[in-house]
């Protein structure tokens, strides 16, 4: 059986469990950032290189 691997936020990594999340996608990936950490990705997305893969278009946008 297949285990099912909790997704949680970008940024903290909490889960749903945890806190409400906002599921999103990027480049095809499903992606989830809690309500905390949206103003990272509307205003400060330069911190979310290294946690998405191609962040850096992101910020050239």
């Amino acid at each position: 059986m297949e285990e099912k691997k909790e997704l949680g936020c970008l940024v903290c990594n909490r889960t749903e469990n945890e806190t409400p999340l906002i599921m999103m996608t990027y480049k095809g990936k499903d992606l989830r950032i809690c309500s905390q950490h949206i103003p990272v990705l509307i205003h400060n997305p330069e911190q979310l290189v290294g946690k998405i893969d191609g962040a850096e278009e992101i910020i050239a946008g």
